[in-house]
């Protein structure tokens, strides 16, 4: 008998625990192709936590393997490629490769099924902006020509997310507030422009504040409310740091 919907979701919330994230991907895989595309919020957020902990732990790995690289590489002689380093680089580019597999596997998911099947408002954006992230994850390691088509990728997503988030969620709302720090840091890291970045976190930060209502007695926008103080001191922290880099 094949399992239920509630029985996949309990595999794929085991293996989350487990910090099986393959296995937590292809049970929320299940549910998309053979149940419905439209994910209930803990289905969605298991599949992005386990995407976000895949590509975290191979972009870490890339940076590391990035970084010894060009020590390597300052170390060897003009002409000269050392065997060491032809070592180090092959294996930069096999996380390359596997990096890119999994944010392009989770692009596809996006827009052919998870995007299509979005209700209008915070599902939306919440999955716009994923777009937007993963595009840009793959923009930071590509070579030039890659780079550009990734990173306008990136942008476009970003700036469909941004207008829905404006147009249908509050100042405060921790997707829209997510989504404008994710926006910054894309302007900061790939298109190099601290300016723009901190424009963008600076407007949405003082958006946010003059419409935080932190006397409310309601559980859940209490919730919602720790939630959005999380990001915008990530915002504050951002807007600190990218501010020194302009000065």
């Amino acid at each position: 008998m094949n399992p239920t919907r509630a029985e996949t979701l309990l595999v794929a919330e085991l293996a989350a625990e487990a910090e099986r994230y393959d296995d937590v991907i292809s049970q929320i895989k299940i549910i998309v192709t053979q149940f419905d595309a439209r994910l209930t919020n803990d289905e969605r957020n298991l599949l992005s936590i386990a995407y976000k902990n895949k590509t975290n732990t191979l972009r870490n790995s890339w940076r590391i393997v990035d970084t010894l690289e060009k020590m390597q590489a300052s170390r060897t002689a003009p002409g000269t490629t050392p065997r060491q380093l032809t070592l180090i680089r092959q294996q930069r580019k096999k996380i390359e490769r596997e990096l890119s597999n999994v944010c392009k596997d989770i692009v596809k998911l996006l827009e052919k099924q998870l995007l299509p099947a979005a209700r209008q408002g915070e599902e939306r954006v919440f999955y716009s902006k994923m777009k937007g992230d993963y595009y840009r994850y793959l923009a930071e390691f590509a070579d030039e020509l890659a780079r550009e088509w990734y990173a306008d990728e990136s942008l476009n997503a970003y700036k469909h997310a941004y207008r829905h988030a404006m147009s249908t969620l509050e100042s405060v709302h921790p997707t829209r507030l997510g989504l404008a720090l994710n926006f910054a840091v894309f302007f900061h890291d790939v298109r190099k422009s601290p300016e723009r970045a901190c424009h963008l976190a600076k407007s949405a930060f003082d958006d946010a504040v003059m419409s935080l209502d932190l006397e409310s007695s309601d559980v859940a926008m209490a919730q919602t409310i720790r939630d959005s103080l999380q990001i915008l001191q990530l915002l504050k922290d951002d807007l600190v740091l990218w501010s020194k880099e302009i000065q």
